[in-house]
């Protein structure tokens, strides 16, 4: 393999990692905050725990998909995917801040509503260039889902 390949596919993990390390880093002591200690929370609400696995896993397959569009030959479809990529994770960086950082659960559900239509269009660009690399963005599609409704709960129940 290719030093080039190598160092592509290295930055393509790294980013998704980084920007979600990042943001974690800037709320990780607002999880045990009264604020968020005391909000009432649904009965589905995972334990926090989950969380950092699953984020770590999410966020390599997206650096596994974005490396498979990377590589490919450059194109008007390439860059709107890449493009695609940079907008979901910018939005994926913000939610965890509105919601835990300026304990705002009613921008986070907005925001995470933008995030999600983002994720879609991300996938079906991928797609348009290499299956695969859609087809690894799925879970990260469902637990969105899954984090929109436990938000939108938050946000009900503490309203």
């Amino acid at each position: 393999m290719k030093i080039k390949t190598v160092f592509q596919f290295v930055l393509c993990i790294t980013v998704p990692l980084a920007v979600g390390g990042f943001s974690g880093y800037l709320t990780a002591n607002e999880i045990n905050d009264d604020w968020f200690v005391d909000l009432v929370k649904p009965s589905f609400n995972p334990p926090n725990y989950l969380f950092g696995p699953v984020w770590t896993t999410l966020y390599l397959l997206m650096g596994v998909s974005l490396f498979i569009i990377v590589k490919m030959n450059r194109s008007g479809l390439r860059t709107n995917a890449i493009l695609a990529f940079g907008m979901q994770l910018f939005l994926n960086f913000w939610w965890s801040i509105f919601f835990f950082r300026f304990h705002r659960p009613d921008v986070a559900l907005a925001e995470i509503i933008l995030m999600w239509f983002s994720i879609l269009f991300m996938i079906f660009s991928f797609h348009k260039l290499k299956p695969v690399a859609s087809y690894l963005q799925i879970p990260y599609l469902l637990w969105v889902s899954f984090a929109t409704i436990l938000n939108a709960s938050f946000w009900w129940l503490n309203k």
